[in-house]
């Protein structure tokens, strides 16, 4: 069980500036119209917004998907010169933007920017009929970036250029917000972006893992949580660690050509309807042994949720000192073995799953043998 001291009530987090929430994350797809369909007929997003050249944007389209508080964003670039088209062609279908909603966008990034980040687009306005908005960005691990966003001028829906949709075919699953985006990176570069996000956002480390805790009997990784002062933004970084055979982080690091979030957590409403109705749309998940459910009861005390329907949708729990977790993590969601998404609900637990690591990545393990990348 992981204590309030292991979980890094310890180190304070700095507000440098005020962010208020991940604005969306937006994500470089081949084809956003299929993308989108997948994700609308999959996970149950609603399909809220567009922009493209009928709203008067010429250079790509943008498919914007909605559930609970999350926003999604899928963008297809439409000139295959584009350094969109250069981002898909190297990376495939993947995270591109974890954008942030900020008060002060050129505040965020004058400070950023001092502080040794690496800017990517000044402070700027985007303008439609409904008013204006502010955005800058900044660099992060890979080719992955953080936008600030400022919408304190602007009354329209969303962004600017992006028309309202109505969505007909998506049927939600109870999705309620982001719970933490996971980035990988490579070898021996996890403390260099754990002290990234410390020292040019004020985040605090929160909690970390060895490649003791992290490993099974093959291979490891290590991995550190950084979050800032309210804890609703939290970012495990992982690197690979020393192991017999290939880790997943560096299976990942080699097929999405570096750096990259490797998952999206997305906290459930109720997550045994949510993963009955996921399997039902087609999600694949990874998949434990039934063994991992032989002692469940004692290992994680009291819970809500019946053993035998956890076992059924292969749910796992894990449990610390403010009470329990439940988690899944599906399988890859583009061809490469990269992008995967996890599905928790948190019953007081603050954890990230400890207590699960070595069925997960045993579980990891056998789909990397599938592939042929052990």
């Amino acid at each position: 069980m992981e204590t309030a001291e292991q979980l890094g009530h310890v180190e304070q987090a700095e507000t440098l500036f005020t962010i208020h929430q991940i604005h969306h994350v937006e994500m470089y797809v081949g084809n956003a119209k299929q993308a989108a369909y997948y994700y609308r007929r999959g996970f149950g997003f609603k399909w809220v917004g567009y922009q493209g050249p009928e709203t008067g944007v010429r250079d790509r389209v943008s498919y914007l998907l909605e559930q609970g508080k999350i926003h999604l964003v899928l963008t297809k670039p439409l000139d295959p010169e584009s350094p969109i088209a250069e981002h898909i062609q190297k990376h495939g279908d993947s995270v591109r933007d974890i954008a942030f909603d900020v008060d002060d966008a050129a505040e965020a990034y004058q400070i950023t920017t001092e502080r040794g980040a690496e800017g990517v687009a000044e402070p700027h306005e985007e303008s439609d009929d409904h008013g204006t908005v502010k955005r800058s960005i900044i660099k992060t691990y890979g080719d992955t970036v953080h936008s600030f966003i400022e919408t304190k001028d602007y009354n329209g829906f969303f962004l600017p250029n992006f028309e309202q949709r109505e969505d007909n075919l998506a049927e939600p699953v109870g999705f309620k917000h982001i719970d933490h985006i996971v980035g990988n990176v490579d070898w021996d570069q996890m403390e260099e972006t754990v002290n990234f996000y410390r020292n040019i956002f004020g985040f605090r480390r929160f909690v970390s893992f060895d490649d003791k805790d992290i490993s099974t009997e093959h291979s490891a990784l290590r991995s550190t949580v950084v979050a800032n002062e309210n804890l609703w933004i939290k970012f495990p970084i992982n690197e690979p660690a020393e192991g017999l055979r290939k880790s997943q982080i560096e299976e990942y690091v080699q097929f999405h050509q570096g750096p990259g979030v490797q998952h999206i957590a997305i906290e459930c409403e109720d997550i045994v309807e949510t993963i009955d109705q996921l399997r039902k749309n087609g999600i694949e998940f990874i998949h434990v042994p039934e063994t991992y459910y032989h002692d469940m009861e004692e290992r994680a005390g009291d819970i809500h949720e019946p053993v035998e329907e956890l076992q059924r949708l292969n749910i796992l729990v894990d449990k610390d000192d403010k009470g329990y977790m439940l988690q899944i993590f599906t399988k890859p969601v583009e061809d490469r073995p990269t992008l995967f998404f996890e599905f928790i609900q948190r019953r007081g637990g603050e954890s990230f799953g400890k207590g699960n690591f070595k069925a997960l990545f045993e579980a990891i393990e056998r789909d990397q043998a599938a592939r042929g990348n052990l």
